[in-house]
């Protein structure tokens, strides 16, 4: 700072990010996710043997309500915010001009209130 006569930038654990970037960093988070979770699947079908993954997804179905609804939620969240969050940048590719700093705003709050109320009617169901 003495050499530039700069102000350093603030620490990151200091800075809020706004929810444009949270949403943004989610959306692929939960492709990350959804990517780790098919593969992680694969590799039980593949080494368990066939009707390996079938066969654990029935136990945790039978472990009890709160478990099941709690993995049905840990599958359904990701598969829509992801989804949603890709139609989102379908939209914005179409009609550029929705671009502005207060309409990605709301979409993005639209995003995860939408996600979290279409995961937890999926996870009823």
């Amino acid at each position: 700072m003495a050499k530039t006569r700069r102000p350093v930038s603030p620490h990151v654990t200091i800075y809020s990010f706004p929810v444009c970037a949270i949403s943004s960093i989610a959306t692929r988070v939960t492709g990350c996710a959804l990517s780790f979770g098919c593969a992680g699947l694969g590799i039980v079908e593949i080494f368990g043997g066939s009707g390996a993954a079938l066969s654990l997804m029935q136990v945790i179905g039978e472990s009890g309500a709160l478990v099941a609804a709690g993995a049905k939620f840990s599958v359904a969240f990701p598969v829509v915010y992801h989804y949603l969050g890709g139609l989102r940048h379908l939209v914005w590719d179409a009609k550029p001009d929705l671009l502005t700093n207060v309409d990605v705003e709301k979409a993005s709050y639209g995003l995860i209130g939408a996600s979290v109320l279409v995961s937890t009617v999926a996870t009823v169901l």
